[in-house]
């Protein structure tokens, strides 16, 4: 029954994206971390001691959201089988991001439509860690195309990946973990040793969807008239290994030969400039006309999983109702 309730999901992230009115429950697992750092984060702790707190709070946290949602979704398949699939899919679409994601990108196409290269840079760094006050419509171009392609696996695929596995329990497990690092994975001072488990966890539930991801990727560039499938598959083959990431070079890599471009290059975060390696060739000029494309790539790449999804569904006996 998960492979109808992650369509469901996906679907109802399509229509009617993410809630206005109510805290998104997201936020709320924010939250919750927020409140266990509170409680467990020590400056004067030792190193090791620092580690074993940053594992405590991913038990607590991970226990809680779990077993939260399992109640909720238990209560419902109580009552009855369509609540159970109708209240499963709602939370599932909490987990993913297809639309908002699609809209972030979009909004930044049409600012640098109309030229407004300030308000792209402001919307921009809404969406990526960078410094963003300087940057040339290409390499706001690239951020966003960058973004989008590793947010692929960590805002659609993962989650349902794992909710096909575990229905709306395990998508939010998978959902904690991934906030969870975004908010303590850092290798800085303060969470070098502190996040070390969280960044760990979440390069964990993502190498197995991330690989699956671009190899989506690279099936649907081979298809699509204006991707490039074999330059796809070559450049994963070739750059999928020099991300810093353990999984976030893979789509990243597809993409960017999908779309003929390069990605990578030097960034500036909170004033200090890094390189990060150059995936992809420059077949063709990176510029904002690649934004739509690899929004193309988002919405087949994540069609194409849910499609897949509901052929093993089917073929390991499920039905459609």
């Amino acid at each position: 029954m998960n492979y109808i309730i992650i369509t469901f999901g996906y679907l109802w992230d399509l229509i009617f994206s993410e809630p206005k009115k109510i805290p998104h429950p997201v936020v709320l697992i924010g939250n919750l971390i927020s409140f266990f750092e509170k409680k467990l984060y020590k400056a004067e702790n030792t190193n090791k001691s620092k580690f074993i707190k940053g594992m405590i709070l991913n038990l607590f946290v991970l226990l809680i959201v779990f077993s939260l949602v399992f109640i909720m979704v238990y209560i419902a398949s109580l009552i009855h089988p369509y609540l159970y699939i109708l209240i499963s899919g709602i939370l599932v679409s909490f987990t993913i991001s297809t639309e908002s994601l699609k809209k972030a990108a979009m909004e930044i196409y049409e600012l640098l439509n109309e030229k407004k290269i300030i308000e792209a840079r402001k919307k921009v760094g809404m969406i990526v860690g960078r410094d963003t006050e300087n940057l040339s419509e290409e390499e706001i171009s690239r951020a966003v195309i960058e973004t989008v392609a590793e947010n692929i696996v960590d805002g659609i695929t993962s989650p349902l990946f794992y909710g096909m596995i575990g229905g709306a329990p395990l998508a939010f497990l998978y959902r904690a973990v991934n906030t969870m690092d975004s908010m303590v994975g850092y290798k800085n001072e303060k969470y070098l040793f502190f996040g070390r488990f969280s960044a760990k966890l979440d390069d964990v539930f993502n190498f197995i969807p991330a690989r699956i991801t671009s190899l989506l990727i690279v099936i649907i560039a081979f298809f699509h008239p204006g991707l490039n499938g074999k330059n796809a598959f070559n450049s994963v083959i070739k750059d999928a290994s020099k991300h810093p990431s353990p999984n976030g070079g893979y789509t990243e890599s597809a993409a960017a030969g999908a779309l003929e471009i390069r990605l990578g290059g030097y960034n500036y975060y909170f004033g200090e400039k890094h390189f990060r390696a150059y995936m992809g060739e420059n077949i063709q000029k990176m510029d904002k006309e690649k934004i739509p494309g690899i929004v193309s790539i988002l919405y087949l790449t994540t069609f194409l999983w849910v499609i897949i999804a509901i052929l093993i569904g089917l073929f390991l006996g499920g039905n459609l109702i």
